[in-house]
Protein backbone atom coordinates (compact mmCIF):
# COMPACT_ATOMS: atom_id res chain seq x y z
CA UNK A 1 0.00 0.00 0.00
CA UNK A 2 1.34 3.23 -1.12
CA UNK A 3 1.47 6.22 1.85
CA UNK A 4 -1.67 7.93 2.20
CA UNK A 5 -0.44 11.16 0.22
CA UNK A 6 0.63 8.77 -2.69
CA UNK A 7 -2.56 7.48 -3.35
CA UNK A 8 -3.79 8.82 -6.41
CA UNK A 9 -7.38 10.33 -6.77
CA UNK A 10 -10.00 9.94 -9.77
CA UNK A 11 -12.04 12.50 -10.04
CA UNK A 12 -15.26 11.54 -12.31
CA UNK A 13 -17.29 14.01 -14.04
CA UNK A 14 -20.47 14.67 -15.91
CA UNK A 15 -21.46 17.59 -18.41
CA UNK A 16 -24.38 19.70 -17.14
CA UNK A 17 -27.47 19.91 -19.59
CA UNK A 18 -26.23 23.39 -20.30
CA UNK A 19 -22.95 21.70 -22.14
CA UNK A 20 -24.97 18.52 -23.75
CA UNK A 21 -27.12 21.28 -25.17
CA UNK A 22 -24.40 23.45 -26.60
CA UNK A 23 -23.10 20.04 -28.00
CA UNK A 24 -26.05 19.17 -29.73
CA UNK A 25 -26.83 22.56 -31.18
CA UNK A 26 -23.09 24.02 -31.68
CA UNK A 27 -23.85 27.08 -30.06
CA UNK A 28 -25.02 28.65 -26.84
CA UNK A 29 -27.15 31.26 -28.98
CA UNK A 30 -28.81 27.86 -30.49
CA UNK A 31 -29.21 26.03 -27.44
CA UNK A 32 -30.68 29.00 -26.24
CA UNK A 33 -33.41 30.19 -29.00
CA UNK A 34 -33.72 26.20 -28.58
CA UNK A 35 -35.17 26.02 -25.39
CA UNK A 36 -36.60 29.65 -25.11
CA UNK A 37 -38.58 28.34 -28.01
CA UNK A 38 -40.22 25.13 -25.32
CA UNK A 39 -40.91 27.98 -23.40
CA UNK A 40 -38.12 26.75 -21.06
CA UNK A 41 -36.28 28.77 -18.38
CA UNK A 42 -32.56 29.39 -20.07
CA UNK A 43 -31.65 30.93 -16.76
CA UNK A 44 -32.27 27.96 -14.54
CA UNK A 45 -29.58 25.90 -17.20
CA UNK A 46 -27.11 28.50 -16.68
CA UNK A 47 -27.64 28.94 -13.05
CA UNK A 48 -26.76 25.41 -13.07
CA UNK A 49 -23.78 25.24 -15.27
CA UNK A 50 -22.20 27.90 -13.21
CA UNK A 51 -23.06 26.20 -9.76
CA UNK A 52 -21.22 22.99 -11.17
CA UNK A 53 -18.52 25.10 -12.32
CA UNK A 54 -17.65 26.71 -9.28
CA UNK A 55 -18.10 23.24 -7.25
CA UNK A 56 -15.23 21.81 -9.65
CA UNK A 57 -13.02 24.52 -9.49
CA UNK A 58 -13.01 24.24 -5.50
CA UNK A 59 -12.71 20.79 -5.80
CA UNK A 60 -9.63 21.24 -8.61
CA UNK A 61 -7.93 23.38 -6.36
CA UNK A 62 -7.89 20.71 -3.42
CA UNK A 63 -6.83 18.00 -5.76
CA UNK A 64 -3.91 20.07 -6.72
CA UNK A 65 -2.63 20.87 -3.84
CA UNK A 66 -3.14 16.93 -3.15
CA UNK A 67 -0.86 16.19 -6.14
CA UNK A 68 -1.63 12.39 -8.02
CA UNK A 69 -4.79 12.96 -9.52
CA UNK A 70 -6.76 12.85 -12.79
CA UNK A 71 -10.42 13.62 -13.85
CA UNK A 72 -12.58 11.92 -16.37
CA UNK A 73 -15.34 12.58 -17.84
CA UNK A 74 -18.10 9.59 -17.18
CA UNK A 75 -18.20 8.81 -20.81
CA UNK A 76 -14.78 7.27 -20.78
CA UNK A 77 -15.92 4.99 -17.59
CA UNK A 78 -16.51 1.73 -19.33
CA UNK A 79 -13.04 1.91 -20.96
CA UNK A 80 -10.87 3.27 -17.63
CA UNK A 81 -8.72 0.90 -15.46
CA UNK A 82 -9.05 1.81 -12.09
CA UNK A 83 -5.82 1.11 -9.61
CA UNK A 84 -6.52 -0.94 -6.06
CA UNK A 85 -5.69 2.20 -4.07
CA UNK A 86 -7.24 4.48 -6.24
CA UNK A 87 -9.98 7.06 -4.44
CA UNK A 88 -12.47 8.05 -6.56
CA UNK A 89 -14.72 11.23 -6.49
CA UNK A 90 -17.63 11.36 -8.37
CA UNK A 91 -18.70 15.28 -8.38
CA UNK A 92 -22.72 15.35 -9.48
CA UNK A 93 -26.06 13.80 -8.91
CA UNK A 94 -26.83 10.24 -7.60
CA UNK A 95 -26.77 8.89 -10.68
CA UNK A 96 -23.19 9.46 -11.46
CA UNK A 97 -22.05 7.96 -8.24
CA UNK A 98 -24.01 4.87 -8.78
CA UNK A 99 -22.85 4.85 -12.83
CA UNK A 100 -19.50 5.23 -11.41
CA UNK A 101 -20.11 2.33 -8.23
CA UNK A 102 -20.31 -0.40 -11.02
CA UNK A 103 -16.79 0.05 -12.57
CA UNK A 104 -14.71 -0.21 -9.74
CA UNK A 105 -13.87 -2.93 -7.71
CA UNK A 106 -13.95 -2.25 -4.07
CA UNK A 107 -12.40 1.10 -4.24
CA UNK A 108 -13.70 3.62 -1.84
CA UNK A 109 -16.05 6.04 -3.61
CA UNK A 110 -16.53 10.05 -2.58
CA UNK A 111 -20.07 11.03 -3.88
CA UNK A 112 -19.77 15.08 -3.79
CA UNK A 113 -22.65 16.87 -4.26
CA UNK A 114 -22.10 20.26 -6.59
CA UNK A 115 -25.65 21.85 -5.66
CA UNK A 116 -27.01 20.95 -2.32
CA UNK A 117 -29.64 23.65 -2.64
CA UNK A 118 -31.19 21.58 -6.37
CA UNK A 119 -30.22 17.78 -5.55
CA UNK A 120 -31.32 16.19 -2.62
CA UNK A 121 -28.35 13.78 -3.00
CA UNK A 122 -28.72 10.35 -1.09
CA UNK A 123 -25.75 9.20 -2.46
CA UNK A 124 -23.86 12.55 -1.79
CA UNK A 125 -23.19 13.11 1.77
CA UNK A 126 -20.20 15.53 1.30
CA UNK A 127 -19.82 19.12 -0.23
CA UNK A 128 -16.91 20.51 -1.77
CA UNK A 129 -15.66 22.27 1.31
CA UNK A 130 -15.21 18.91 2.91
CA UNK A 131 -13.00 17.48 0.69
CA UNK A 132 -9.50 18.36 1.78
CA UNK A 133 -10.00 17.06 5.49
CA UNK A 134 -11.76 14.49 3.66
CA UNK A 135 -9.65 12.64 1.29
CA UNK A 136 -7.01 12.75 4.16
CA UNK A 137 -9.03 10.46 6.24
CA UNK A 138 -10.06 8.21 2.95
CA UNK A 139 -6.32 7.66 2.38
CA UNK A 140 -5.35 7.17 5.73
CA UNK A 141 -8.64 4.36 6.21
CA UNK A 142 -10.27 6.41 9.12
CA UNK A 143 -13.37 6.77 7.60
CA UNK A 144 -16.28 4.46 7.69
CA UNK A 145 -17.35 3.27 4.26
CA UNK A 146 -21.24 1.95 4.00
CA UNK A 147 -21.40 -1.57 2.01
CA UNK A 148 -23.39 -1.69 -1.53
CA UNK A 149 -24.41 -4.81 -2.78
CA UNK A 150 -24.48 -4.63 -6.76
CA UNK A 151 -26.18 -7.18 -9.63
CA UNK A 152 -24.37 -9.05 -12.21
CA UNK A 153 -25.46 -10.00 -15.54
CA UNK A 154 -23.29 -12.53 -17.36
CA UNK A 155 -23.89 -13.49 -20.88
CA UNK A 156 -23.38 -17.09 -22.47
CA UNK A 157 -20.60 -15.67 -24.87
CA UNK A 158 -18.89 -14.26 -21.60
CA UNK A 159 -19.68 -10.10 -21.65
CA UNK A 160 -20.48 -9.14 -18.09
CA UNK A 161 -22.68 -5.87 -17.04
CA UNK A 162 -22.80 -4.76 -13.09
CA UNK A 163 -25.68 -2.53 -11.87
CA UNK A 164 -25.81 -0.86 -8.65
CA UNK A 165 -29.54 0.34 -9.14
CA UNK A 166 -30.99 -2.13 -11.06
CA UNK A 167 -30.32 -4.66 -14.61
CA UNK A 168 -33.55 -4.47 -17.13
CA UNK A 169 -34.12 -7.02 -19.49
CA UNK A 170 -36.31 -6.27 -22.04
CA UNK A 171 -37.41 -5.10 -25.58
CA UNK A 172 -35.30 -1.84 -26.93
CA UNK A 173 -38.39 -0.24 -28.17
CA UNK A 174 -42.18 -0.70 -27.04
CA UNK A 175 -42.77 -4.20 -27.93
CA UNK A 176 -43.18 -7.23 -26.34
CA UNK A 177 -40.30 -9.05 -24.64
CA UNK A 178 -40.12 -13.18 -25.20
CA UNK A 179 -37.62 -14.96 -22.92
CA UNK A 180 -37.76 -18.24 -21.17
CA UNK A 181 -37.17 -17.80 -17.37
CA UNK A 182 -35.96 -20.11 -14.81
CA UNK A 183 -34.99 -19.64 -11.09
CA UNK A 184 -34.58 -23.13 -9.60
CA UNK A 185 -36.14 -25.69 -9.96
CA UNK A 186 -38.94 -23.50 -11.76
CA UNK A 187 -39.10 -22.29 -15.27
CA UNK A 188 -41.57 -21.10 -17.78
CA UNK A 189 -42.22 -19.17 -21.14
CA UNK A 190 -43.18 -15.30 -20.94
CA UNK A 191 -44.46 -12.55 -22.91
CA UNK A 192 -43.98 -9.47 -20.90
CA UNK A 193 -42.63 -5.38 -21.26
CA UNK A 194 -39.37 -6.17 -20.05
CA UNK A 195 -38.23 -7.52 -16.35
CA UNK A 196 -35.98 -5.39 -13.54
CA UNK A 197 -33.59 -6.90 -11.17
CA UNK A 198 -33.07 -4.43 -8.44
CA UNK A 199 -30.37 -4.61 -5.58
CA UNK A 200 -30.95 -2.91 -2.08
CA UNK A 201 -30.54 0.29 -3.21
CA UNK A 202 -32.11 0.06 -6.26
CA UNK A 203 -35.16 -0.77 -4.34
CA UNK A 204 -35.95 2.64 -3.08
CA UNK A 205 -35.69 3.52 -7.04
CA UNK A 206 -37.27 1.73 -10.41
CA UNK A 207 -38.45 -1.21 -8.35
CA UNK A 208 -40.55 0.95 -5.94
CA UNK A 209 -42.34 2.31 -8.89
CA UNK A 210 -43.24 -0.78 -10.25
CA UNK A 211 -44.33 -2.24 -7.24
CA UNK A 212 -46.06 0.59 -6.18
CA UNK A 213 -48.34 0.61 -8.89
CA UNK A 214 -48.52 -3.05 -9.40
CA UNK A 215 -50.18 -3.09 -5.35
CA UNK A 216 -51.80 0.20 -5.99
CA UNK A 217 -53.96 -1.72 -8.85
CA UNK A 218 -54.54 -5.27 -6.96
CA UNK A 219 -56.15 -3.44 -4.50
CA UNK A 220 -58.30 -1.09 -6.76
CA UNK A 221 -59.36 -4.45 -8.17
CA UNK A 222 -60.38 -5.57 -4.60
CA UNK A 223 -57.22 -8.09 -3.96
CA UNK A 224 -56.51 -9.15 -0.21
CA UNK A 225 -53.43 -8.82 1.60
CA UNK A 226 -51.34 -7.11 -0.47
CA UNK A 227 -49.38 -4.81 2.25
CA UNK A 228 -47.48 -2.01 1.52
CA UNK A 229 -43.75 -2.18 -0.21
CA UNK A 230 -40.73 -2.12 1.98
CA UNK A 231 -37.43 -1.09 0.36
CA UNK A 232 -34.16 -3.41 1.13
CA UNK A 233 -31.06 -2.22 2.75
CA UNK A 234 -28.12 -1.14 0.78
CA UNK A 235 -26.03 -3.91 1.69
CA UNK A 236 -28.75 -7.13 1.38
CA UNK A 237 -27.17 -10.59 0.23
CA UNK A 238 -30.18 -10.66 -2.36
CA UNK A 239 -31.92 -9.37 -5.71
CA UNK A 240 -35.44 -8.96 -6.49
CA UNK A 241 -37.01 -9.40 -9.65
CA UNK A 242 -39.79 -8.14 -10.79
CA UNK A 243 -41.50 -9.13 -14.70
CA UNK A 244 -43.63 -5.79 -15.86
CA UNK A 245 -47.09 -6.35 -17.59
CA UNK A 246 -46.82 -9.91 -17.56
CA UNK A 247 -49.15 -11.27 -20.58
CA UNK A 248 -50.09 -14.88 -20.45
CA UNK A 249 -50.81 -16.55 -24.03
CA UNK A 250 -51.89 -20.50 -24.74
CA UNK A 251 -47.78 -20.88 -24.66
CA UNK A 252 -46.66 -18.36 -22.33
CA UNK A 253 -47.25 -18.40 -18.46
CA UNK A 254 -47.49 -15.69 -15.79
CA UNK A 255 -46.79 -17.52 -12.40
CA UNK A 256 -43.22 -16.19 -11.97
CA UNK A 257 -43.76 -12.81 -11.87
CA UNK A 258 -41.84 -11.92 -8.32
CA UNK A 259 -38.77 -13.40 -7.01
CA UNK A 260 -35.27 -13.14 -5.24
CA UNK A 261 -32.10 -13.86 -6.46
CA UNK A 262 -29.41 -15.54 -4.38
CA UNK A 263 -26.04 -16.65 -4.80
CA UNK A 264 -27.81 -20.27 -4.57
CA UNK A 265 -30.38 -19.59 -6.99
CA UNK A 266 -29.24 -16.77 -9.81
CA UNK A 267 -32.28 -15.68 -12.49
CA UNK A 268 -31.97 -17.06 -16.50
CA UNK A 269 -33.28 -15.79 -19.34
CA UNK A 270 -32.71 -17.16 -23.02
CA UNK A 271 -33.99 -14.53 -25.83
CA UNK A 272 -36.49 -15.79 -27.53
CA UNK A 273 -36.52 -12.16 -29.50
CA UNK A 274 -35.19 -11.80 -33.31
CA UNK A 275 -34.17 -7.99 -32.55
CA UNK A 276 -34.58 -5.50 -30.55
CA UNK A 277 -33.52 -7.47 -26.91
CA UNK A 278 -31.37 -5.45 -24.46
CA UNK A 279 -29.79 -5.60 -21.10
CA UNK A 280 -29.09 -1.99 -19.88
CA UNK A 281 -28.27 -1.27 -16.25
CA UNK A 282 -28.85 2.03 -13.91
CA UNK A 283 -30.97 3.48 -16.63
CA UNK A 284 -27.88 3.65 -19.07
CA UNK A 285 -29.47 2.45 -22.39
CA UNK A 286 -26.88 3.85 -24.16
CA UNK A 287 -24.46 1.03 -22.50
CA UNK A 288 -26.12 -2.24 -23.52
CA UNK A 289 -25.52 -5.75 -23.82
CA UNK A 290 -27.61 -7.26 -27.25
CA UNK A 291 -30.17 -10.12 -25.82
CA UNK A 292 -30.93 -11.23 -29.26
CA UNK A 293 -32.81 -15.24 -29.98
CA UNK A 294 -30.89 -17.98 -28.29
CA UNK A 295 -28.69 -15.38 -26.08
CA UNK A 296 -28.59 -16.94 -22.23
CA UNK A 297 -28.05 -14.58 -19.69
CA UNK A 298 -27.36 -15.66 -15.76
CA UNK A 299 -28.31 -12.75 -13.24
CA UNK A 300 -26.63 -13.01 -9.53
CA UNK A 301 -25.36 -10.88 -7.00
CA UNK A 302 -21.83 -9.68 -7.64
CA UNK A 303 -18.91 -10.67 -5.66
CA UNK A 304 -17.65 -6.94 -5.63
CA UNK A 305 -19.45 -4.61 -3.09
CA UNK A 306 -18.99 -0.86 -3.67
CA UNK A 307 -17.24 0.94 -0.80
CA UNK A 308 -19.22 4.43 -0.63
CA UNK A 309 -17.64 6.91 2.36
CA UNK A 310 -19.66 8.15 4.56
Amino acid sequence: MNAPADRKVVLVTRKTRLEELVAKYHTLQQARFYLEHLGADFTDYVQENMAYAQSLQRVSAVLRDWGRHQVLDRSLLPNFVFAPDDIVIALGQDGLVANTMKYLEGQPLIGVNPEPSRWDGVLLPFEPGHLDALLRDVARERRPTKTVTMAEARLSDGQTLRAVNDLFIGPRSHTSALYDIALGERQEQQSSSGVIVSTGLGSTAWLKSVMTGSLALASAAGAQGGGAYTPMSWDTDHLTFAVREPFPTQRTQATMVYGQVTAAAPLRLRSRMPEHGVIFSDGMEADFLRFTAGVEVTVCVARTRGQLVV
